[in-house]
């Protein structure tokens, strides 16, 4: 390779991508500056982020030179791209268009003259492209709107991907984000040996949109002290002292490129590998604007966005864009005559193997093949005993799929895979960890495929990555704490409703989330670990991608989380205990009820199930119980019980639904319409519904269905502390004793006063035994068997 002619190369490229960005911003005609710039050629709206873009130009130029050096190797190494801060996204459109990639997934951006005025016109532009990376943006696996996800996104990619370098771009202001900060220490815990390796590039521009960044006001020292400590092998490269910046950048990623290579191929398992980590300070809207109306620009923050917002209608302003669209000298790089650019583009190119845009290992539809499940009765995964124990029997069913799946499932869990009762997963697999391994220590290995790391946004982060690039996996969390990644959980689902419209990106498996520890249990942590808000985001989702699973036992449960694991293209999301509770189900009926969106129906003074769907029903109950998770199931059956004693004519009718959706009852392959709601709880029948979350998430799914006004809502209402489980149940208004009073409020009995009194004594008596005694009385969950009613 001609090193000399190749940096002349680059520094051109660079030119092209420079001048491409600022197009895009500006420009809705004279895209060549074919003849002098006027208003009408300034896009009346002038949306977009400048500041960024010329230093991801030259960062993705030096990484496609870094990766033709491997082509040229013969390395079987490739590279792969990804954009922390998003609104980059102009440098991103015009490097993706200058390799030809965007051509190769939409023909419109053709490497001529129509292609030019294509990508320029149509950038933040109505039915266009958007100001930020997004799904219709080939390689992109992070729309990188809300910031700090980049790193550990990365990581997740590199996973069981031995031959891929991750690199990814980091804004300083993006640095400063928690889950960020938390991320730099994913390389204590993923091996670079058989995984692929992340490059992070720590853009320093010294700016955010209106003040200094944290990082971009550190020393050189600081910054190298800073991520010494946290394990990487940092290396600085800076504009404002380079002679040559370009120059010094290749030096830079050349040594790290080889310092990767040397990690990769000397397959040792030391205890901890350092990394290679660049640190690019450049600044902010370099090559740019330098004053405007006599305020700084270039290298300051008033670069971020648009340097120009009046070029449109200030004749000084528009002149301004003009010169510094000409100081790119796009002419001598494209040729309008001639409709091409030079040689010096297919000389910097050589091959496809050398565009970073392409890398197979990106594309999920590249990837992508469901997983092998367990075939047997999943009846023999439960706990021998007599209680159900829907996560112990979970871990048992997840130790087998890691049984047979060996390269594309993993498992995140922040600490609790233990805690949680899964760890049957134990027996077929270990956590990851690259630091030493004490011998009393166990479940640790160099190459485990269980991720723990107390950060819900690592593990959020690490399996959107896994899962972007064609694999599986599941994350389990206390219910109380998945909020923290509740708004990653909302930029994912954005991100999986545009990729549908994306033909090319193909299928994915669904993010699957496993929430236990929930409020309902919480006896040694009390209040502040009672939180179920997380399944009110995933049911706000009107896209037909979030589901809800409330089992109401161990069978249910693993009838659900095998169900979840066949789906594609979802959000699912499993709720239930870890304690001992009763067993209601077969693994038959709930297999056979998923055909009716999972829901049972069960009149208890006939003592039969009911095909709802297809049933004839002749005689109406006076009443309808109805529960959604498991302890709120429970409830009703016993609830039920104490009617069926005082009240032997009442005609109860039970409903369990264990799957909500962001459309309705029941689940997205079956979301239950009002004609089929109507089967079940007729046109008036009076209804009690007891719910594992807030009322008001419930009281929103029955509003688009018949006759909401009936039914009573019951659920969590934010009233916990450290107590025994009835008090739990009484503080919140759902227990037996409260849902048989909600009942007789709701009929005509004479006896109904009598009763009501009758079960606010029982309850104050059970709550007075528990705060004497410090637990509830023995026999309270006596006889609440389903079987036996």
């Amino acid at each position: 390779m001609n090193g000399g002619n190749n940096l002349n190369n680059l520094k051109k490229f660079i030119r092209a991508t420079n001048y491409l960005s600022v197009a895009q911003i500006f420009l809705q005609d004279n895209f060549l500056l074919e003849r002098p710039l006027e208003f009408k050629d300034i896009k009346p709206r002038l949306l977009g982020h400048w500041g960024s873009c010329p230093g991801v130009n030259h960062i993705y130029a030096h990484l496609l030179l870094s990766q033709s050096k491997l082509v040229y190797a013969n390395s079987n190494l490739s590279t792969a791209f990804m954009l922390g801060p998003g609104h980059a996204f102009p440098a991103l459109q015009a490097n993706l268009f200058m390799e030809s990639t965007l051509n190769k997934y939409d023909n419109k951006a053709s490497l001529n003259k129509q292609g030019i005025a294509y990508i320029c016109k149509n950038f933040s532009w109505p039915n266009g492209f958007p100001s930020h990376a997004s799904p219709f943006t080939p390689s992109v696996i992070l729309e990188g709107g809300e910031l700090g996800y980049s790193l550990a996104t990365a990581f997740g990619a590199v996973l069981d991907k031995p031959n891929l370098i991750m690199a990814t771009v980091i804004g300083d202001g993006e640095a400063e984000t928690g889950a960020l900060a938390s991320a730099w220490q994913l390389n204590k815990l993923v091996s670079p040996i058989k995984n692929g390796v992340v490059l992070p590039i720590l853009h320093l521009n010294k700016y955010k949109i209106s003040g200094p960044t944290i990082f971009g006001s550190m020393s050189d020292f600081e910054l190298i002290q800073f991520f010494h400590g946290a394990g990487w092998n940092p290396k600085i490269v800076d504009e404002y002292t380079s002679e040559d910046f370009d120059l010094d950048m290749e030096r830079v990623f050349e040594e790290s490129y080889r310092d990767i290579s040397r990690i990769k191929f000397k397959n040792s398992e030391e205890d901890f590998v350092r990394l290679p980590m660049i640190i690019v300070r450049s600044k902010k809207g370099s090559s740019g604007v330098k004053n405007n109306h006599g305020e700084k620009i270039e290298g300051n923050y008033l670069a971020h966005q648009v340097p120009l917002p009046k070029a449109g209608q200030d004749e000084y302003e528009l002149r301004q864009l003009e010169d510094w669209l000409k100081s790119y000298k796009f002419n001598e790089l494209f040729s309008s005559r001639s409709n091409l650019f030079g040689n010096w583009l297919l000389e910097f190119l050589p091959n496809n193997k050398g565009k970073i845009g392409i890398n197979k290992d990106i594309y999920a539809g590249n990837n992508y093949k469901p997983l092998k499940l367990p075939k047997h009765n999943l009846e023999e995964l439960i706990e021998k005993k007599e209680e159900s124990l829907a996560m112990n029997s979970i871990g048992n069913y997840l130790a087998k799929v890691f049984e047979e799946n060996k390269d594309d499932f993993r498992f995140f869990s922040p600490d609790e895979t233990y805690s949680n009762k899964l760890d049957a997963i134990f027996s077929k697999e270990a956590r990851m960890w690259q630091r030493k391994i004490n011998s009393w220590e166990k479940d640790l290995e160099k190459n485990g495929r269980v991720s723990e790391i107390l950060s819900e946004h690592c593990l959020q982060g690490m399996l959107q990555g896994y899962l972007l690039t064609g694999r599986h996996g599941v994350l389990t969390s206390y219910e109380a704490f998945a909020p923290i990644i509740g708004s990653m959980m909302n930029q994912y689902a954005k991100f999986l409703a545009q990729s549908k419209e994306v033909s090319w990106r193909g299928d994915l498996a669904s993010l699957n989330y496993i929430l236990t520890s929930t409020g309902w249990r919480q006896d040694h942590n009390g209040f502040s670990h009672q939180n179920p808000g997380f399944i009110d985001d995933v049911l706000r989702r009107g896209n037909s991608i979030g589901q809800v699973f409330l089992p109401s036992d161990d069978i249910s449960a693993l009838v659900c989380i095998d169900y979840m694991l066949k789906t594609k293209n979802n959000i699912n999301v499993l709720v239930a205990g870890k304690t001992p509770e009763p067993r209601f189900f077969s693994c038959d009926q709930i297999v056979n009820s998923l055909a009716n969106g999972g829901i049972t129906v069960y009149d208890l003074w006939r003592k039969t199930y009911l095909d709802w769907l297809h049933d004839n029903h002749n005689e109406e109950p006076d009443v309808i119980l109805v529960a959604s998770g498991d302890y709120m199931y429970r409830e009703v059956i016993a609830s039920s019980q104490i009617l069926q004693n005082d009240l032997p004519n009442l005609k109860i009718r039970i409903v369990n639904i264990p799957i909500l959706n962001s459309n309705g009852i029941g689940s997205i392959e079956k979301t239950i319409t009002i004609e089929e709601f109507k089967k079940i709880f007729g046109d008036n029948i009076p209804a009690v519904y007891v719910f594992h979350g807030y009322p008001k998430t419930i009281k929103s799914v029955l509003f688009d269905y018949w006759n909401p006004a009936r039914f009573d809502v019951l659920g969590y209402q934010e009233k916990g502390s450290t107590t025994t489980p009835f008090d739990m149940l009484a503080r919140n208004g759902v227990s037996r004793f409260d849902i048989a009073e909600r009942v007789l409020c709701k009929i005509k009995n004479s006896n109904s006063d009598k009763l009501i009194e009758k079960y606010r004594t029982r309850t104050e008596e059970t709550i007075k035994y528990a705060r004497e005694h410090g637990v509830d009385p023995e026999n309270i969950n006596d006889n609440i068997i389903f079987s036996e009613i």
